[in-house]
């Protein structure tokens, strides 16, 4: 295919960044052109048919709620482009050993009522939670969401901080999941918050654990955990049915090989062997070591920088499973209310087990399973009757042993069979004969998930650790944690930039609003 010898800008990486930030530019007037190496638009936000022909599978991520409540998802309308949403009747169960689910319901009045039903006066505790999370939970997303600083938000959240106890309540989001809280006397509203922390990759006992904890918990109550319509790939399809409208340029299986810079500028990209010259900008959507590592010649980039780069980490590795079963999870004591999404971990103490062993480079003997539904929470996405479902938990990024056997993490054939079987035999604990409702499973390792992102380098699925010495101004390096890079006319638009990880097109929009805001400069 012979691409434009010349565009106003070139977004490298079709995700959900890359899409966002090459909308934001179109809607702007700049001629863009957006490069995906996968034959497909997407990145982690895709679907597919591949586990069985009637089976509709997310690829990687599956449920939405930050799309939901990102300022940047809901600026662009993409309703208006397709996109619907689906829910599950419930919004996450934690099973336990023995006696009722722990629940989270989008009707705050189940929620609290299971809870009160679990331990006397959680249900109070529990209103009481989310009441401060109205107060100023919006205001605190939109915070998160704005670049640094984030003046305007932040000045909104700062007037509603008093509602909801000042400094008192700053200190309780920074306090660690395993140390909040202490209002609840039963156990439902722990489990909730820490099986949502472990979304992240901040242990449970350390600082901003808590605040991932609540986020996702509140989000859950208020908006519910949504998968799109038909599938995950239907969000993206719906990004790249928007930028097309406005006239942006979409090349798939098109990898980039190179950023050309002069004169301490980007002025050009390199891919399928020809050269795209840069008008304005070039944004990308890649990892950050990818970035400085490869696509800019080593030459080009400060000393600073590569040195910085070698402090740089990744978040853990992750192992996933996908299935299509002949019906319903069998589950042993049945939820008062189906969930989407199901977390697995037969007591708090094993969740912070699990994270330790994590830590301490070593495969856990008991992984915590995060489980999505998705034939329960969207009825396409398989036949009446049956399942499609996913399971995955995360690993080190180098594994020096394993606390449940012999696994080495080569995550060859042979190992890759035995620890799924490991993490379905604890689904079959929980859910005995599900082992004989599989029609077929896929599993895909770490380096299997990297094949098909390259984004995901070793299995990581959020561009980088999210503790807090690599958050904010530290983002993905020491400085400012803005999108702009050392380089002129280059920004940052992944994961690997703030606010990090989730589908949220935060890193792209900002990367996009800093590639307009320098292009009125230079004029």
């Amino acid at each position: 295919m012979t691409l434009p010898a010349e565009v106003d800008a070139v977004v490298i990486g079709a995700g959900p960044n890359g899409l966002v930030a090459a909308n934001k530019l179109a809607d702007a007037g700049w001629n863009t052109l957006l490069l995906e190496a996968q034959s497909e638009v997407g990145g982690a936000v895709r679907s597919d048919r591949d586990v069985h022909p009637d089976f509709i599978s997310d690829t990687f991520s599956a449920f939405y709620p930050m799309a939901v409540a990102s300022p940047v998802m809901r600026g662009l309308a993409l309703e208006e482009h397709g996109l619907t949403w689906s829910h599950a009747p419930a919004v996450l169960g934690h099973p336990r050993r023995d006696g009722p689910w722990a629940m989270l319901h989008r009707d705050i009045e189940v929620t609290a009522g299971l809870m009160e039903e679990a331990h006397p006066g959680d249900g109070a505790a529990w209103r009481a939670l989310v009441q401060q999370w109205e107060t100023i939970g919006p205001q605190l997303v939109d915070a998160l969401m704005a670049p640094i600083p984030p003046i305007q938000t932040g000045l909104k959240v700062a007037a509603r901080l008093p509602r909801v106890g000042g400094l008192a309540y700053v200190r309780s989001l920074l306090t660690p999941a395993a140390m909040q809280w202490g209002e609840f006397g039963g156990d439902s509203a722990r489990l909730l918050l820490a099986g949502n922390a472990c979304h992240a990759d901040i242990p449970v006992d350390a600082p901003g654990s808590g605040l991932i904890g609540l986020l996702l918990t509140m989000l859950g109550q208020t908006i519910g955990f949504p998968t799109p319509t038909g599938g995950a790939g239907q969000l993206s399809a719906a990004l790249r049915r928007r930028l097309e409208s406005r006239g942006g340029m979409v090349v798939c299986q098109a990898p980039v090989s190179r950023i050309v810079v002069r004169g301490g500028r980007a002025v050009a990209v390199e891919a399928l062997g020809q050269q795209v010259r840069v008008r304005r900008g070039v944004l990308a959507d890649v990892g950050a070591e990818q970035l400085y590592g490869g696509l800019v010649d080593a030459d080009d980039v400060p000393a600073r920088v590569t040195r910085r780069m070698k402090e740089f980490r990744r978040d853990p590795a992750t192992f996933k499973i996908d299935y299509a079963l002949r019906g319903p999870v069998p589950w042993a004591v049945p939820p008062p209310y189906a969930p989407g999404t199901v977390h697995i971990a037969d007591s708090y103490a094993d969740i912070i087990t699990y994270f330790g062993q994590i830590a301490a480079g070593t495969i856990p003997e008991r992984p915590f399973l995060l489980i999505g539904q998705m034939t329960t929470s969207d009825a396409t996405r398989s036949p009446a009757g049956t399942e499609s479902l996913w399971v995955y938990t995360h690993l080190p990024q180098q594994v020096r042993d394993d606390a449940g056997g012999s696994l080495t993490g080569s995550w060859d054939a042979s190992e890759a069979e035995r620890f799924a079987d490991r993490m379905q035999a604890m689904i079959e604990h929980h859910a005995p004969g599900f082992a004989s409702s599989v029609i077929a499973r896929r599993i895909l390792t770490p380096a299997d998930l990297e094949s098909r992102d390259a984004n995901l380098v070793g299995g990581s699925l959020n561009g980088g650790t999210a503790s807090l010495d690599q958050q904010l101004i530290f983002r993905p390096l020491p400085g400012l944690g803005r999108a702009e890079t050392a380089i002129k006319g280059l920004y940052l638009a992944s994961a690997s930039a703030h606010p990090g990880g989730s589908v949220h097109g935060a890193c792209g929009m900002n990367a996009a609003r800093a590639a307009l805001a320098h292009a009125r400069f230079r004029r």
